[in-house]
């Protein structure tokens, strides 16, 4: 039963993606058509965004109300009928309206099915499923493009994309008698565990607030310089390589295509890797990858070394994402996890909403060239909140990728 679930819930990732690389793929023909400046995508995307930080952060309490499978099901049958309404849309204004169940949705289940699989599944499941959300925002652009490269029908493309997403709801719905049938199955391991410290009676009896617990703060400053940190280089990688390097922009977009294969392929690799390392071991590893990419990229070499730096960023910051994640019920206890993860969607897609453009700013006033020592400092400063993070937990933990007790697989 378990492995059939972690199918549905794989798929339920891939329906995440689905919509997240699709507006940056039908904009140039979107404008055309309702005659909006290019500007205007970047509004829609901070309007999907502010749905998505609301939702994260509400995560906590509305998965405690009415559980993971039901959040998973609303949350994709939104985002479905917000992608329907993109095809149908006559104006921007009506744009906008459908941005904001689209960010509602996917926030919550993001947070929803993140904590899910962290709190009853082994380590690489975590970095599987974020490749399948790969899969997902991969999967869209092509779909899309089949539709504008034949009669230019950007409408038509979203349809195709929102179909996709109503199939995924039908089955969501079909299997929502297993999420809480396997939900139930692991209830009464959970309440025999012991409570972790920061769970238990620490002030006399006191509760806990999830933000107060030691080193949440940490754990969140990681997340926020991660995600801007990997937005950055997507968003801008290829203007540095065309105005600092002198690449073509043929080149400069393969270059941005062998970062995000290597996320993707990184993270399919960490799965078989989290079966001998743990996740701090897998985070520290990656870091130090994706910082020694970082360095090369400032070297004075030659653009072809430039792409070689792309692909070593993207396989270094694979890992850390999902096992950072992983990590969020073994490090803070599951009876605040699923609020926290909440707390680190919400910080993560803030992240990758204005750092990216800090970066723009500050290269407008001074150069496009400061792109990798932006990234530099971004990787060493959630180096130094993971590492603070580290020294709060013992040391003699050395396997942290889910205990047996509490996985399913």
């Amino acid at each position: 039963m378990a492995t059939y679930f972690i199918i549905i819930i794989y798929l339920a990732f891939i329906s995440l993606g689905l919509p997240d690389s699709l507006l940056g793929s039908a904009w140039p023909v979107m404008q055309l058509d309702y005659g909006a400046p290019l500007g205007m995508a970047g509004w829609l995307f901070m309007s999907i965004a502010a749905g998505t930080i609301v939702s994260s952060l509400a995560s906590g309490t509305v998965v405690r109300r009415f559980g993971t499978g039901k959040v998973t099901l609303a949350s994709c049958l939104m985002t479905a009928c917000a992608l329907l309404g993109f095809s149908l849309t006559p104006s921007v204004i009506w744009l906008f309206l459908c941005t904001v169940p689209l960010g509602l949705g996917a926030g919550s289940v993001d947070a929803a099915l993140n904590n899910y699989v962290a709190a009853h599944y082994k380590a690489h499941h975590m970095s599987w499923l974020h490749c399948f959300w790969g899969v997902g925002a991969t999967l869209s652009p092509m779909v899309m493009a089949q539709f504008i490269s034949g009669d230019g029908s950007w409408r038509q493309g979203y349809l195709t994309i929102a179909a996709i997403q109503f199939v995924l709801v039908l089955i969501l719905l079909i299997s929502l008698p297993l999420w809480d049938k396997v939900a139930r199955s692991t209830v009464s391991a959970m309440q025999d565990e012991p409570l972790s410290e920061d769970e238990g009676d620490m002030h006399g009896g006191a509760p806990v607030r999830p933000l107060h617990i030691r080193g949440v703060k940490l754990g969140l400053a990681a997340f926020l310089f991660y995600c801007g940190a990997e937005a950055t280089l997507g968003l801008w990688g290829s203007s540095f390589l065309v105005n600092v390097k002198d690449a073509s922009p043929e080149m400069a977009a393969q270059a941005t295509s062998l970062y995000f294969a290597g996320i993707t392929i990184g993270r399919f690799i960490a799965g078989f890797i989290t079966f001998k390392l743990s996740n701090r071991t897998l985070i520290r590893a990656g870091q130090i990858t994706a910082l020694s990419g970082t360095l090369l990229l400032c070297l004075p070499l030659s653009s072809g070394f430039s792409m070689a730096a792309f692909m070593l960023v993207g396989l270094g910051l694979a890992p850390i994402y999902p096992s950072m994640l992983h990590e969020t019920p073994l490090r803070f206890g599951k009876k605040h996890s699923q609020s926290i993860m909440g707390y680190q969607m919400a910080v993560a897609y803030t992240g990758s909403t204005f750092i990216p453009p800090l970066l723009g700013y500050l290269a407008s006033s001074l150069s496009i060239a400061i792109l990798p020592l932006f990234i530099l400092i971004s990787v060493a400063a959630m180096m130094f909140s993971s590492e603070r993070l580290n020294a709060f937990f013992s040391v003699n933990r050395t396997k942290d990728d889910g205990g047996a007790k509490s996985s399913l697989n």
